[in-house]
């Protein structure tokens, strides 16, 4: 048996079985896999896979205890390269980082610039989107680590620690009735038209149970991911946009808009991040990572890569 066979079968159980898209993803042909999957299962003896003539229809009871196998040595194969590149290069490669917009827009320039200053040779590979696909990236191993509020807890796959918290603010034209109001009420934004961010995004579900618990139905009148174009629209007039507080913190006060927070409606958010269990951490990662938040450190990254739970509070 080789490495080659198991990326072979790793690569097949991601394309869902297809064996043309598992080829054209590892730029090979089909009917080598084939033949590369078929010798491993005799050399096993057993059936990785289940068969309707040539296409594979689904794995096995053996075959997932070999998946599950395979994946370990496969992650272990990736921590070696990770640590020949360590000790080979010193501190220089690639930090590559899974996270949503609003992380990459208004948290992560200042950490990153840190980490460029402290580790020059280190180079940024920085991929955006949804929750769930930023941790299905760091499980994929497409990214280092991951930077979001939703989702990255569920994964078994993750180690996730909280880095900080952040509440709601409610954004307003300066010229808004509400900006007379000292302290904003539920009832008063659900008279209102809302703009505020897609369900899967940045706290909605908090948004959405607050109102839920009153029963109160919030006139949301247009969704987006983005909270520059959530304050576009409401320059526009299309109604008061609700957002993270950190996408309106540094607007100069005296302009178009005007903001208040709203933790006291909404409650608090923990932006959390994410490594992929088992994976090996370089240093420049810890490094990063300690620069996110300084209730980060390395000591409780490595206890927490090398712990069963998630358990671990701000």
């Amino acid at each position: 048996m080789n490495l080659h066979q198991f990326r072979f079968v790793q690569e097949a159980v991601r394309q869902n079985l297809n064996l043309t898209e598992t080829a054209k993803a590892l730029f090979t042909s089909q009917p080598g896999i084939s033949k590369a999957i078929l010798e491993l299962e005799d050399e096993l003896g057993v059936d990785i896979f289940a068969r309707h003539g040539k296409r594979l229809r689904r794995i096995t009871e053996p075959g997932q205890q070999v998946l599950r196998s395979i994946e370990v040595i496969m992650r272990e194969v990736n921590n070696l390269k990770r640590i020949g590149d360590e000790f080979s290069k010193q501190d220089a490669g690639t930090l590559s980082i899974a996270t949503t917009h609003s992380q990459a827009r208004y948290f992560l320039p200042e950490p990153i610039a840190q980490l460029r200053r402290k580790f020059p040779k280190v180079n940024i590979s920085l991929h955006q989107g949804a929750p769930r696909q930023v941790a299905q990236m760091v499980i994929d191993e497409v990214a280092d680590i991951g930077i979001a509020t939703e989702s990255l807890g569920e994964f078994d796959e993750l180690v996730t620690l909280p880095c900080y918290e952040w509440q709601h603010a409610v954004v307003m034209p300066s010229n808004h009735p509400l900006t007379q109001v000292e302290r904003i009420s539920l009832e008063d934004l659900a008279i209102e038209p809302l703009v505020s961010y897609h369900p899967s995004y940045s706290g909605r579900s908090r948004v959405d149970q607050a109102f839920g618990a009153r029963r109160l139905k919030p006139n949301i009148v247009l969704e987006a991911i983005d909270a520059d174009v959530i304050k576009t629209y409401v320059r526009l007039g299309l109604g008061i946009g609700i957002l993270a507080e950190t996408a309106v913190r540094d607007d100069p006060p005296g302009g178009e808009l005007v903001w208040r927070p709203v933790g006291h409606l909404f409650g608090q958010n923990v932006t959390r991040v994410a490594f992929k269990r088992g994976a090996y951490l370089r240093n420049f990662v810890y490094a990063f990572a300690e620069m996110l938040s300084d209730r980060l450190s390395r000591a409780l990254i490595a206890r927490a890569m090398g712990s069963d739970g998630n358990d671990y509070q701000l």
